[in-house]
């Protein structure tokens, strides 16, 4: 059985947070694959259904954010899931608003919620998809990442959702290689200007 979970905080407060990207994402698969994340268990919301031909559990911690992974080790070893079938998905805010990134393995980066699952996991060798926020600027990180959106942020971020919940999809269907060369978005070259060319001087 595959493990997808989303890592956020319980509670209406923090909803639409942007500290919340990986409890929306895993709301979008639900509604996407008509699973119903309702049934409390190993302190989490989890789910259980068919995606892409794989039996999934959808997971939402309920430790709050910085506990994450004493729900999902819990999950993990109850259930005996392979790290590899594994895929944790989080905000970023090392990642542009409305992009995402996947990823194989890593560290925890800055995330406290992903250290916790590191941490409690005692590896990082488990695939993750990260949402990207955006970088706080001149604001505080606390208030930034429980902060709301702008309309013009939540409509780059209700993009991104989609796109992280159809890469979770790829994923389950085809593998995280491919999910990856089809979602991890490459930076373009600066195309030289005519002057900068060879034979323009």
């Amino acid at each position: 059985m595959f493990v997808i979970a989303g890592l956020g905080n319980p509670g209406r407060k923090y909803e639409n947070t942007r500290h919340n990207m990986g409890f929306r994402v895993i709301d979008e698969l639900a509604e996407r694959n008509d699973i119903k994340v309702s049934r409390l268990r190993h302190e989490a919301l989890t789910g259980e259904g068919f995606i892409g031909g794989h039996k999934v559990m959808l997971v939402k911690p309920q430790t709050f954010m910085n506990l994450s992974g004493r729900s999902i080790s819990k999950i993990v070893d109850y259930y005996d899931v392979d790290l590899e079938e594994l895929l944790v998905i989080y905000d970023d805010f090392d990642t542009d608003l409305g992009a995402i990134r996947i990823r194989k393995k890593g560290s925890a980066g800055s995330h406290n919620g992903m250290k916790s699952v590191v941490e409690e996991l005692g590896s990082g060798d488990f695939p993750r998809i990260r949402v990207g926020i955006g970088g706080t600027g001149d604001k505080d990180w606390v208030g930034f990442v429980i902060g709301k959106m702008s309309e013009e942020e939540e409509k780059l971020t209700s993009e991104a959702i989609e796109k992280a919940a159809q890469a979770a999809e790829v994923f389950l269907s085809d593998g995280i290689d491919i999910s990856m060369n089809r979602f991890n978005q490459r930076k373009e070259k600066k195309k030289k200007e005519p002057d900068e060319q060879e034979g323009n001087d």
